[in-house]
């Protein structure tokens, strides 16, 4: 069965992280954020795949994390005064799960698939 991924607009996620999502050749939408020790985290999704990547870079460049996972259905923001979050929800018929990308003030990912 398909299911709808439900984004949020680009003006409640720049209100939310600080970043415009941008627009890549293929049509997904993505944005970069910086660590405070100089490491990044590129972020992407694209709505008609309900796809979703995580990128993590350290700051001398090696590749720390590379997530790229389908069946996305919601993604949503939250900001309060000491965390910003990323929380992207997944339900893949068999498997449900949450990928929580915490963006200040630390960078962190927390991704859970379980069977449903």
């Amino acid at each position: 069965m398909y299911r709808e991924f439900i984004v949020p607009e680009d003006e409640e996620i720049l209100n939310a992280i600080g970043e415009w999502p941008q627009t890549e050749e293929s049509g997904a939408r993505s944005f970069a954020l910086q660590g405070r020790e100089g490491d990044s985290l590129t972020f992407s999704y694209d709505v008609l795949s309900r796809s979703v990547r995580a990128r993590w870079t350290g700051s001398n460049g090696d590749e720390l994390l590379d997530i790229y996972r389908e069946g996305a259905t919601r993604l949503h923001l939250s900001s309060t005064p000491s965390a910003k979050l990323i929380s992207i929800d997944f339900d893949l018929g068999e498997c449900t799960g949450v990928m929580d990308i915490q963006v200040a003030p630390i960078l962190s990912v927390r991704d859970r698939l379980l069977y449903a």
